[in-house]
């Protein structure tokens, strides 16, 4: 007979047996996934750090730029005009007085009933001021209202805008407007093949005045002329077709809203500049605590950081620090060290984080009194006779190491996930080896209950003839 459940035969508690040796088998299990716990923290650490150094290595980048140490800010006095600066400006006060304002030709017809046609023909208009270009022709075959008309010139985007108004007689009037200020703007107007009799006829060609004209019973008549905006820059003259003046000062931009007189301001933006020192400081700190965090051992808690002991972050850090107390030997000025301009090691008794910089706000602002020097301490190139580069190109020629394709943040991932993968197959392997020791250990129990049984089933007849010799004899 079969044995259907394997220790019947033998009587043992074979499934505690098994499940106890199986058990023994997979205890390396735990440590393994106990260290790749580790492994996953130190991932993660190491993606925190690779974060941090692109976030210095970008903070780095304004200071690098000679359009920082030359950013400026614009004011102005009076409400004529309005200043934006949108590159390196010269610092200087600037006298201005606006004399127009930039402004589109518009043109009305005399006034149609609203159901009036304006009969067959075309109409040409030609846009600009010294060189006029024709446009397409806007073609009317004679069933047109002003409204339909009006979106005809509209559809044929010709430069001019056309709208319809109308009074309070119901009478109706064509609007054109020159889609740009100025006199690149302007436009004439001919009517091309226009029925006769017709509106259109009556209109004929138009062409610009110098006036405004005054709205007569029929034709076409200049309401606002097309008109440049001027303003004198320190007594030199100015011309813009639209209210805003790009180009009058490198790196400024003005606007001009109304006319009369204003005093414009450009000076050095130091506040952008202390703004953008800062960034690099806080960068730097984030980093800083993070790589001290994760390298150091706590003796109060008795733990350490993921990286402890690890020489490659170890050796980073260090690098970083060492880079704040350079003195950049190709520097041209005052300053040739962070600690010249404020920027110092934080006291080692007093810091929150060993290796923090502080930034002394008081002794910084003085240095901004000389900008020529700070950008020389930031960006300042090596020399042929191997003077250093300034504080930003070394930092970012550093962190840009770091994180190159082959560089050290790169070489620690690949190292973390090859270590991860390989704890990934030992527990393959241990867990394969649980299996098949489970399966090897069920396998001897249970050709040892069938042994067993069948043991037990002679000893049962043995001992039944026993018996029934026993009979006999008596």
């Amino acid at each position: 007979m079969a044995i259907s459940s394997v220790g019947i035969g033998s009587g043992l508690d074979v499934e505690s047996i098994v499940s106890q040796m199986v058990d023994l088998e997979r205890r390396p299990i735990k440590t393994l996934e106990a260290k790749a716990e580790f492994i996953d923290a130190k991932i993660s650490v190491q993606g925190q750090i690779s974060s941090l150094v692109s976030g210095l290595h970008d903070s780095l980048f304004d200071l690098t730029l000679d359009s920082t140490w030359k950013s400026a800010k614009a004011s102005t006095s009076g409400s004529s005009v309005s200043a934006n600066i949108t590159g390196a400006a010269a610092v200087g006060t600037y006298n201005m007085n606006v004399t127009s304002l930039a402004q589109s030709q518009t043109v009305v017809s005399a006034k149609l009933g609203a159901d009036a046609k304006l009969g067959a023909g075309k109409l040409v208009f030609s846009i600009g001021h010294l060189s006029p270009k024709a446009q397409t022709a806007v073609e009317l075959d004679g069933t047109e209202t002003l409204e339909q008309a009006a979106k005809k010139i509209n559809d044929a985007g010709v430069g001019v805008q056309a709208s319809v108004i109308k009074d309070a007689d119901g009478q109706q009037q064509l609007v054109l407007t020159a889609k740009n200020t100025g006199l690149e703007g302007k436009f004439s107007l001919e009517v091309q093949d226009a029925a006769a009799g017709s509106v259109l006829e009556g209109w004929g060609n138009y062409t610009p005045g110098s006036t405004v004209d005054a709205v007569g019973a029929s034709g076409l008549f200049q309401a606002q002329l097309a008109q440049n905006a001027k303003m004198t820059l320190n007594g030199v003259q100015l011309e813009s077709s639209t209210n805003t003046f790009a180009s009058a000062l490198t790196g400024v931009s003005l606007s001009v809203s109304s006319l009369g007189s204003s005093l414009l301001n450009v000076t050095q933006d130091t506040a952008a500049i202390k703004e953008k020192i800062q960034k690099f400081v806080d960068a730097y700190n984030s980093l800083n605590e993070l790589l001290t965090n994760s390298t150091k051992y706590t003796e109060d808690t008795k733990t350490a950081g993921v990286f402890q002991g690890d020489s490659s972050v170890v050796s980073m850090q260090n690098a970083f620090r060492l880079m704040t107390q350079t003195v950049v030997g190709s520097a041209k000025g005052a300053f040739s060290r962070l600690s010249d301009i404020g920027i110092e090691m934080a006291n080692p008794t007093s810091a929150k984080v060993s290796g923090a910089l502080v930034l002394n706000s008081a002794k910084l602002d003085t240095a901004l009194n000389d900008l020529a020097s700070m950008q020389s301490l930031f960006t300042a190139k090596e020399t042929a006779a191997g003077q250093g580069n300034g504080i930003a190109v070394t930092f970012r020629n550093f962190t840009t190491g770091l994180m190159d394709l082959e560089g050290a943040l790169k070489s620690k991932d690949t190292a973390l996930e090859k270590e991860l993968k390989r704890n990934g197959e030992e527990q393959e392997k241990v867990e394969k080896r649980a299996t098949s020791l489970e399966s090897r250990l069920r396998a001897q129990y249970t050709a040892l209950d069938v042994k067993m049984a069948s043991l037990n089933s002679l000893s049962s007849y043995v001992e039944q003839m026993v018996a029934s010799w026993n009979k006999s004899s008596d």
